[in-house]
């Protein structure tokens, strides 16, 4: 039960995440593809400009409503840091969007609006999917996350991790044993029987 019950919590939260930040992309892709068929119908700028300038504009949106709604409850790792990768995350992103329009209009030599928004749609799809896993992986990060490198600016990799620091302490949620112990306890076993146990292995 307890499994069912940690996998329940795990599952709803993550549906409220999503759903805050399918909120926050809903709002953002609005901006984009107002402004990009404005200035590209409109204006009659050329389409990789006019999605790149929307897309500029809505990922600062994005950026401050998922720091401070979506992800408030997460690490808070300095400003300059978290603005830099979020934007070149979502520089990544807008290549793959602008992969799809593209093949559409320079491969594909379909030129009309159809076409035109059809692409933006699919690729801002799966540019989305690839923002949500990026920005939890190394943008917003958990509270319990390893140290940030300095110069790259990203989490630091478990052997890096300094002994004493609480990430250090904690694998997966749970308590590492005292260095007098040659593996972690049994988080259902107190620790007068885990450590009988580990003496009668020896």
């Amino acid at each position: 039960m307890n499994l069912l019950s940690s996998l329940h919590r795990r599952f709803a939260y993550l549906v409220r995440e999503l759903a805050k930040f399918g909120s926050v992309g809903a709002v953002a892709f609005v901006i984009t593809v107002t402004l990009s068929n404005a200035l590209h119908s409109g204006v009659g700028m050329g389409p990789l400009s006019s999605n790149a300038i929307a897309t500029v504009v809505a990922t600062t949106f994005a950026y401050v409503a998922n720091r401070f709604w979506t992800f408030r409850h997460r690490d808070r790792t300095g400003l300059g840091r978290e603005y830099t990768l979020f934007f070149a995350l979502n520089g990544v992103g807008l290549v793959i969007t602008q992969l799809f329009i593209g093949f559409v209009h320079y491969v594909l030599h379909l030129t009309g609006p159809i076409a035109y928004n059809a692409s933006l749609i699919v690729g801002t799809g799966v540019a989305t999917l690839f923002r949500f896993w990026s920005y939890k992986k190394w943008v917003f990060l958990p509270v319990e996350a390893a140290p940030v490198d300095p110069h790259s600016g990203l989490p630091e990799s478990a052997d890096h991790t300094p002994a004493g620091s609480p990430a250090a302490q904690r694998v997966n949620g749970h308590a590492l044993p005292s260095p007098g112990l040659a593996r972690p306890l049994d988080p259902h076993l107190g620790e007068a029987e885990a450590r009988g146990e580990f003496s009668r292995s020896r």
